[in-house]
């Protein structure tokens, strides 16, 4: 794998464990038809969000208030910022043999044309959360990663990759991250991968917490640029 692609997801949840925000609104409360005695039925426990599956083709969800929606070439700069801010959290920049960023630059062909997906997550129309998946295949592993390269992927579709998890310093900790890796792991397991494959670093447990709340596995450790990188795993059938 070779760089923190879960560098700045911090999450502290999964989809749908979070209260809903202002839009879910209070409890109703019964009228005054009802009488002093009448007992109330309002559901005393806060609302839920989920994850919820708007369209199929190209993919849209919603939860709560994010929106995830397929990236659009428009959404170039906005996405390689917010992949060098996320890197800029946990102190990795350019030249120290973890950083890489020229995936940015064939989206098309590495993640929309080759049985891969990027999503970006909206909230009043800013981008603010962000992830993809791409075959293991086409892209060089551990150090070899931030030099450059792509190679066509084989006929088989069999490993693929959960990359660039991002969210925004300022919309962290509200499940945003978590909807990102459930709307992949949906998308992996509709194009019939056999195994997700991601890695985080040592430095970003709450990332690692919650892979593993998804029933990721640890499979191997490597120190680059003096990081230690966590690769882990999920087997889809």
């Amino acid at each position: 794998m070779g760089t923190p692609d879960s560098a700045s997801w911090q999450d502290g949840s999964a989809p749908g464990a979070e209260p809903a925000g202002p839009e879910a609104g209070p409890a109703p409360t019964p009228g005054p038809e009802a009488g002093p005695s009448a007992p109330s039925t309002a559901d005393p426990r806060p609302r839920r969000r989920a994850l919820v599956r708007l369209q199929d083709d190209p993919p849209v969800w919603s939860f709560g208030e994010l929106r995830l929606r397929r990236y659009r070439a428009s959404d170039h700069a906005t996405v390689l910022a917010l992949h060098r801010e996320g890197l800029a959290q946990v102190g990795l920049r350019p030249g120290d043999g973890v950083y890489y960023d020229h995936d940015f630059f064939r989206m098309e062909d590495i993640y929309l044309r080759n049985d891969g997906e990027f999503l970006v997550g909206e909230v009043d129309g800013q981008i603010v959360a962000m992830g993809g998946l791409r075959r293991a295949d086409l892209v060089p592993g551990g150090r070899a990663r931030a030099f450059g390269g792509y190679a066509p992927g084989a006929s088989v579709l069999d490993a693929v990759e959960m990359v660039r998890l991002r969210v925004r310093p300022a919309a962290q900790r509200r499940g945003y991250g978590a909807a990102v890796v459930s709307a992949l792991e949906e998308r992996a397991a509709e194009y019939g991968y056999r195994v997700l494959r991601g890695d985080t670093t040592e430095l970003q447990a709450p990332a690692l917490a919650l892979y593993r709340k998804f029933g990721w596995r640890e499979t191997r450790r490597e120190v680059i640029g003096g990081i230690v990188n966590i690769y882990i795993e999920k087997e889809l059938r």
